[in-house]
């Protein structure tokens, strides 16, 4: 499996293939999880947006991490990680 994410405007987009065959598109709020329902075939896929664009991942439980570790609040003093 592997999973493309992206997020914009309070939405999450995630893209999927399983075993090399798309499994489809899934559109969810930022504060929701994904979950295997969630994906259509045949659904179109955000625009390409580099800023939206989060990365890949290889399961629906690593996607739902990555949308949570961006919600952790920045205590006062605390850096700003750089890439």
């Amino acid at each position: 499996m592997g999973f493309a994410l992206w997020k914009k405007d309070g939405l999450c987009w995630a893209m999927g293939t399983h075993e090399y065959r798309p499994m489809g598109v899934a559109v969810i709020s930022a504060t929701d999880y994904f979950r295997a329902r969630d994906f259509r075939p045949g659904g179109e896929a955000p625009s390409r947006d580099r800023s939206a664009f989060l990365g890949f991942y290889a399961s629906i439980p690593h996607l739902n991490e990555r949308i949570r570790a961006g919600k952790k609040p920045r205590r006062a003093g605390q850096a700003m990680d750089l890439l």
